[in-house]
């Protein structure tokens, strides 16, 4: 059983962990990168081949257009509600939401300039990378819903996906990339502390009652 104290800390630590990144990175000015961002996206630019560009381009398509915005909340929150789930819908809403306010509060408050060489039209503010964030998001609320491994696995391995083809479009510096996993991750965890202990909450006796009246004989 997940404790919600330490949910809550981890949570507070990775928000406060991404504010303090942002305000390092862009202490110089918000239009001068860090050595380590220059040094990464020279990286990049030097292996954008057409099969890493076309596999970027479309995990920017998934990760930020209307499918992302839409379509996939939509489709997990359906998901949940025809399985009878109605309070892990309430959670994956509320934590998707409170990730997308963080990462605009923060790309306000930080105002930081993209990489001149970036491949894809964009919004205002580097930092943090709101596709990642959200990757992130999702991940941690499959974890915290479905407790397994292979869950785990698969969403450590889009998290890193998303945040490679954002600095592989240079679109993004890795540092917003890292602050992107440092909100979505904190978010996500403050609301399980939160919210956890009622989603996982049993069931009444009148909704098993109801449940066994429906199942055949």
């Amino acid at each position: 059983m997940t404790r919600r104290p330490a949910l809550l800390w981890w949570g507070i630590g990775c928000v406060l962990a991404a504010m303090a990144l942002g305000a390092a990175m862009t202490a110089p000015g918000p239009d001068i990168p860090s050595a380590m961002d220059r040094g990464w996206n020279r990286l990049m630019i030097g292996i954008q081949t057409p099969l890493l560009l076309s596999f970027s381009e479309v995990m920017n398509e998934v990760g930020g257009s209307w499918a992302a915005t839409y379509v996939i909340p939509l489709a997990i929150l359906a998901a949940l509600l025809i399985a009878r789930r109605w309070r892990a819908a309430a959670f994956v809403a509320v934590s998707l939401l409170a990730s997308v306010l963080a990462v605009q509060l923060l790309k306000q408050l930080f105002g930081r300039a993209r990489p001149e060489e970036m491949l894809v039209i964009s919004d205002f503010g580097s930092f943090p990378s709101g596709h990642t964030a959200n990757a992130a998001t999702l991940a941690v609320i499959a974890v915290l819903l479905f407790p397994r491994l292979w869950v785990l696995i698969v969403g450590i391995i889009w998290t890193i996906a998303m945040a490679f083809s954002r600095t592989l479009l240079s679109v993004h510096w890795l540092s917003d990339t890292i602050g992107g996993v440092l909100v979505g991750v904190g978010t996500v965890l403050i609301v399980g502390a939160l919210m956890l202990k009622w989603v996982r909450r049993p069931r009444s006796a009148a909704d098993m009652s109801r449940t066994m009246k429906r199942s055949p004989e």
